[in-house]
């Protein structure tokens, strides 16, 4: 799809692979090629996988453009919350197949897919935001809400907490994990089984299950665009 996103089709899933250096960034490029990946697998009606590279899905937003002015990085968090509440309403299933490492941005992607395969390993996996001095904007407080139970939700997004992968999976950051040798057969694998469902009826019907979620999500990115983002760093 560019640079930053390349596209894999297969018979009835497409491999959608993120590689933008050390940190895997979230750029508008990657949003961008992701877009564009995904308007090509509505093309071809397949189940999505979403992969990074190794060790790592995502470490977040580019931090280069978040720290260049307030409105530079609340062009590019709004452009980030507008994937994911396309994600979380596309009408193929999505799979992520998380690499390791999934922070801040990295870990909303996990929060905007259908099914979630974690890394065994020492990886970290949740919000920074906090951490980082960033007030957490209103679309992420929404993604957070429509996935996380009240418990995870206050010690992911108020106290910034940080999980390996398998307490990932009690905060709801991911469904399952396994071996790294293992992380994209197993995707392919729920993939395969996804295309059995018929693809009407799961398109509606996720949309019935998460339009409260989604009503609240396109709520909070109008309330981040009449405010303003900025990190403390």
């Amino acid at each position: 799809m560019n640079e930053f996103v390349t596209y894999k089709s297969e018979e009835n899933y497409s491999i959608i692979t993120i590689n933008n250096g050390k940190a895997n960034a979230i750029s508008h490029e990657v949003i961008d090629g992701i877009n564009n990946a995904l308007d090509q697998a509505k093309k071809d009606q397949n189940v999505v996988i979403i992969t990074g590279t190794p060790g790592i899905l995502s470490g977040g937003f580019d931090l280069k453009v978040m720290k260049t002015s307030p409105k530079a990085a609340l062009e590019l968090v709004t452009k980030g919350s507008k994937l994911s509440l396309r994600m979380l309403s596309f009408s193929m299933p999505i799979i992520m197949a998380c690499n390791g490492h999934a922070i801040a941005k990295g870990a909303f992607l996990l929060l905007s897919a259908d099914y979630r395969i974690g890394t065994q390993g020492d990886f970290k996996i949740g919000l920074n935001e906090v951490l980082i001095g960033m007030t957490m904007h209103y679309a992420g407080i929404a993604i957070a809400k429509s996935r996380l139970s009240e418990v995870y939700l206050n010690r992911s997004v108020n106290n910034g907490e940080i999980f390996n992968p398998k307490d990932a999976i009690i905060a709801g950051f991911l469904d399952t994990i396994v071996p790294e040798d293992l992380l994209l057969p197993t995707a392919i694998k729920v993939a395969q089984l996804f295309s059995q469902v018929n693809k009407k009826a799961h398109a509606e019907t996720k949309l019935k299950v998460r339009k409260p979620h989604l009503d609240n999500l396109e709520k909070a990115i109008e309330l981040d665009l009449a405010g303003s983002i900025s990190l403390d760093v």
